[in-house]
């Protein structure tokens, strides 16, 4: 039986939000631009949707704008925030997800934006001395800095930096795509211009998120060719994925405190087993700490002369895991944050993710599994 532990990647999709979607793809067909019955219907649906998800986060529904996930979402923060809010400084970090670094990185060259690289402690954890050090430059500024890294678990102390940004007249984006439903938000106590999500990291659909943007920030379209979302997003809606990451949603916040319980007690169990049974087994990032976001464990074990097949046997063993280092990814460079953090690279590096669904048997067949590998290396 396959052990599913790669929730950072993608969950599995709860069966109450396919029961959702359901009759949404079977009944509701209609443009929901359509002035029509059908269409009426269907745009029905997606406000409905919209209004739960704003009250689930304590925000406007007009504040809500639905897109094909976080990536499209991030890349319209960045690069609208230049084309349209006059931004010529953007604040990240080196280990954030590619979907900001690369768009960063393109605007630095193609449209001359300053950018800056905020330094990190050994564990990957943002200096906010720095921070605020980069945010007393002159220029107009956006701060996009992840809530919680998909690699290394790390949290930002979203209030405090929030607040640091306010104060110095910047604009602050975060990418909130691996805490959002995983972690009680109230978008209108958070100093956040831009948060971003995708419901396929909490058991919904693949293909749909949205951008929250706080009313006081004005963007154009990234997408034209429609007056779809406020003007904001062209196309035709995803009628049933916006059904389903409203349900996710919904879904997420009932069971929060028992998830939360449930997910931080794999992930310390998952620590303990390791430590027994591999020696010389070290933890990337802020992995270890109670307090890192407790749905990511990133795993570095002792090199062996498995290295290079490291993920490869754990797949065949039917674990299903995300790799780190360079060796164990057959990546030639290997990952971009765990390099930036000077993980060691000549090491295997594991990204264990849990999810609602896995158990603590889970636990003990991967870590069965893994010292299985280790007895025959």
């Amino acid at each position: 039986m396959n052990i599913y532990l790669d929730n950072a990647a993608t969950t599995a999709i709860d069966p109450q939000v396919i029961d959702a979607m359901i009759p949404v793809l079977k009944d509701t067909y209609g443009n929901p631009s359509s002035i029509h019955t059908d269409g009426r219907v269907a745009r029905s649906l997606i406000e409905k949707s919209r209004k739960s998800i704003a009250k689930l986060l304590n925000c406007s529904p007009a504040e809500i704008f639905f897109t094909s996930g976080g990536t499209e979402a991030d890349n319209m923060v960045l690069r609208c925030a230049v084309e349209e809010l006059g931004v010529n400084h953007i604040i990240t970090s080196k280990i954030e997800h590619h979907a900001v670094l690369h768009t960063a990185e393109e605007l630095c060259k193609q449209k001359g934006v300053e950018l800056s690289f905020v330094s990190l402690d050994e564990k990957g954890k943002v200096d906010l001395k720095d921070l605020e050090r980069l945010l007393k430059q002159k220029g107009h500024t956006l701060v996009s800095l992840m809530h919680g890294n998909n690699e290394i678990a790390n949290l930002l102390p979203l209030k405090e930096v929030g607040e640091m940004c306010k104060e110095h007249g910047a604009l602050f984006h975060s990418d909130t795509v691996q805490t959002m439903a995983h972690y009680d938000f109230d978008l209108s106590d958070l100093n956040l211009d831009f948060a971003t999500c995708s419901a396929h990291k909490f058991h919904g659909p693949k293909g749909i998120g949205f951008l929250y943007i706080k009313n006081t920030s004005a963007l154009r379209p990234l997408i034209t060719g429609g007056a779809q979302e406020s003007n904001m997003r062209a196309g035709t809606e995803n009628i049933y994925g916006i059904v389903g990451l409203a349900k996710a949603l919904e879904l997420a916040y009932e069971q929060l405190p028992e998830h939360q319980e449930h997910i931080r007690g794999l992930k310390k169990y998952m620590i303990e087993r390791l430590k027994e049974s591999i020696p010389g087994v070290q933890f990337n990032g802020d992995s270890e700490n109670p307090d890192s976001l407790y749905t990511v464990l990133s795993v570095c074990f002792p090199s062996s002369d498995m290295d290079e097949m490291f993920l490869y046997h754990l797949d065949i063993e039917g674990i299903s895991v995300s790799g780190g280092s360079a060796c164990s990814s057959g990546s030639n460079t290997g990952s971009h944050v765990l390099r930036a953090i000077q993980s060691p690279m000549d090491r295997p590096s594991v990204r264990f993710s849990f999810g609602r669904f896995n158990k603590k048997s889970d636990v003990d067949k991967a870590v069965e599994i893994i010292s299985k590998i280790y007895s025959n290396s």
